[in-house]
C-alpha cells in the first residue's frame, strides 16, 4: 500500500515539472517585456524633459496659478453680447493686457463674468479703480482674482430636494372613533400601514 502511494506521487511530480517550467519560462518571458517598457519609457520621458516627481510638479503649478492669479481681476455684470476684444479695450488703460476669458456654460452660452489677466501686478489696482464702470450699459463689478486651494472647498448645506423622495415616517395610531350618539359599538378605525411599530 505504501508503495503504491509513493509511485502515484512520483508520477504527479513527474507531470507537474514541465508545467512548472513552462509557468518559469513565461514568467521570465513578462518580466524581459516589463523591463523594456520601463526601459522605453524612460527613454521617451528624458525626450520629453518631463523627469519631475508628481508632488513637485503640483506644487510648482499651484505656485504658478497663485502668481497668475495676483495678477488677473474677476469681471462680473459683463453683458451677454459682449467680446473678449471689448473687454480688453475696456482695461487696455490700467496696463498690458495678458488674456481675457469669458466663461461660458455647457451650451456656448456666456455666463455673464470674465477674468482679465495682466502682464504686470500693478495693473491690479489700477483694474480695482474700474468697479462699478460702464460697459454695454451693464454697471461691470471688479474685484481682485481669489486662488482656489484644492480640497478647501467652501461648505454649503445641502437643500432636501423634493424629487429625492421623503424619509418614511413612523406610524401613527388613528384616536378610536365613537358613535355620535353615544350608543352603539365602540370603533375601532384602522389604516392599512406600511411601517407598523408593531412588527
Amino acid at each position: 500500500m505504501d508503495g503504491d502511494d509513493v509511485d502515484m506521487a512520483a508520477v504527479e511530480t513527474a507531470e507537474a515539472v514541465p508545467e512548472l517550467d513552462d509557468m518559469k519560462k513565461r514568467l521570465k518571458e513578462m518580466e524581459d517585456e516589463a523591463a523594456a517598457l520601463r526601459e522605453m519609457q524612460a527613454k521617451v520621458e528624458k525626450e520629453m524633459g518631463s523627469v519631475q516627481d508628481p508632488s513637485a510638479s503640483a506644487t510648482a503649478s499651484q505656485g504658478n496659478k497663485e502668481e497668475v492669479d495676483s495678477r488677473s481681476v474677476f469681471v462680473g455684470n459683463v453683458d451677454y453680447a459682449c467680446t473678449p476684444e471689448e473687454v480688453q479695450q475696456h482695461f487696455q488703460a490700467c496696463g498690458t493686457v495678458n488674456r481675457v476669458t469669458i466663461r461660458s456654460d455647457k451650451y456656448g452660452q456666456p455666463k455673464g463674468y470674465a477674468y482679465v489677466e495682466f502682464v504686470e501686478p500693478e495693473a491690479v489696482q489700477d483694474a480695482l479703480l474700474l468697479n462699478e464702470s460702464e460697459l454695454h450699459g451693464r454697471q461691470l463689478k471688479v474685484t481682485a482674482k481669489r486662488t482656489n486651494v484644492p480640497g478647501m472647498k467652501q461648505f454649503r448645506a445641502r437643500r432636501p430636494s423634493p424629487y429625492m423622495g421623503f424619509p418614511p415616517r413612523a406610524a401613527i395610531m388613528p384616536p378610536y372613533l365613537f358613535s355620535p350618539y353615544g350608543y352603539g359599538k365602540v370603533m375601532r378605525y384602522r389604516m392599512p400601514m406600511r411601517y407598523s411599530p408593531y412588527g
